[in-house]
């Protein structure tokens, strides 16, 4: 097994590349699509659409910036600080990239709110009129609904009991 060093540092690589990864696109998004007509992808579909947040997710809570950066700093220190004391064997793969998702989707979406003062959205699936969303949306829910699954089908509370939140153990 690769030491826990190697394994955070794995964490912080991942997590930073993913985080770049959104943050280039809402890049991309702003500079393309801001001012600009939707860009359609599959005509009744999924187009792209330029959207300045400043709510949460389906336009709950508008306008709450320092709710939302509060909260981002809390899963910010939260998260790393779970995934040290996850075991790093394959049984808990899946816990770990939860776990990356959930801190990338997090910090990409407050690198946003505290850079512009809102989160750039622009994927839109115009054919159920869902809410916009951007690429650390997709992180966060797709964290969520695999997290969702793992805890009803896959992790037992012996596997959980395996995860300690209280002092670190050495190994």
């Amino acid at each position: 097994m690769k030491s826990r060093k190697w394994q955070m540092f794995l964490f912080g690589i991942i997590t930073f590349v993913l985080v770049v990864l959104d943050q280039a696109a809402k890049w991309a998004a702003q500079y393309y699509l801001r001012g600009r007509n939707d860009f359609v992808i599959w005509n009744g579909v999924f187009e792209l659409h330029y959207l300045e947040n400043r709510g949460s997710a389906f336009g709950l809570l508008q306008g709450k910036r320092i709710f939302f950066i509060v909260m981002a700093v809390f899963v910010l220190l939260a998260v790393p600080y779970i995934y040290a004391r996850i075991p790093f064997t394959r049984r808990f793969l899946y816990l770990h990239i939860v776990a990356i998702l959930f801190l990338a989707g997090a910090a990409g979406n407050a690198i946003d709110r505290i850079v512009h003062g809102y989160v750039i959205d622009f994927f839109y699936f115009s054919l159920i009129d869902f809410p916009v969303f951007n690429v650390a949306d997709i992180y966060v829910s797709v964290a969520t609904a695999l997290l969702i699954v793992l805890v009803w089908f896959y992790y037992t509370d012996d596997d959980f009991a395996q995860i300690h939140l209280g002092r670190m153990k050495r190994q």
